[in-house]
Parts: C-alpha cells; structure tokens; sequence
C-alpha cells in the first residue's frame, strides 16, 4: 500500500492538469500552444524539486525502503521524458506533438507512482 505524501499529490495534479490540457489540445487538433507546453515545464519543475526533496529526505536519514538504484532511475528517466516531449513539441507543429506532451505527462505519473512505492 502506498502512503501518499504531499509531494506526491502534488505531483499527481501537475501532472493531471499537463495530461488534460495536451489530451483536450490533441482533441481539437491544434498545434502546441502556450498552455500545453507550460504543462511540460511544469512538470520538469516540480520534479526537479522532488529530486532535491528525495536527495534531501535520504541524506536526513529516511532510507529508500526499496532499492535506491531502481528508485534513481526512474527519477532519471521522468527527468528527461518533459524536455524531450517539449522539444519534439516545439520542433514539430502538429497535433500529434500534442499527443506526445500528453504521454509524457502520464508516464511521468506512472513513474511518480513507481518511485513513491520503491521509496515505502
């Protein structure tokens, strides 16, 4: 069972609202606007600030229950999968880079998910 923290609830409405504005953009057959775009960034951050809360809460002592390689890597891999949407999203104008930024942001909440149960 996965106790859910703050950081993690926060994570999982940065990353609804980025997964919602891309779908509804995909939806209505846009390029990437502003908005679907700022749900990339926004997610980056807030994972960046969750990397340094993760490095922060294991170097206070408060060990990854499970193994803290598995648990890095994925940090590592959600860590890369926003710009590289964005990127594509800002090279390709079309509404399937919308589709991208909305994959992006689901799988970083999978991966959210996967890290918050190696941690506990």
């Amino acid at each position: 069972m996965i106790v859910m923290n703050g950081f993690f609830i926060a994570g999982a409405i940065v990353c609804a609202v980025a997964l919602l504005v891309a779908v509804i953009a995909t939806a209505i057959r846009r390029h990437p606007d502003d908005w679907a775009l700022v749900g990339a960034i926004a997610t980056e951050v807030f994972l960046i600030v969750y990397g340094i809360a993760a490095a922060i809460r294991q170097a206070g002592g408060k060990a990854v229950a499970g193994d803290p390689i598995e648990f890095w890597g994925y940090f590592i891999t959600a860590l890369i999968m926003p710009p590289i949407a964005f990127f594509w999203a800002v090279s390709e104008k079309s509404r399937w880079s919308n589709a991208v930024l909305a994959a992006s942001s689901l799988v970083t909440f999978v991966m959210l998910f996967r890290m918050e149960q190696i941690w506990q």
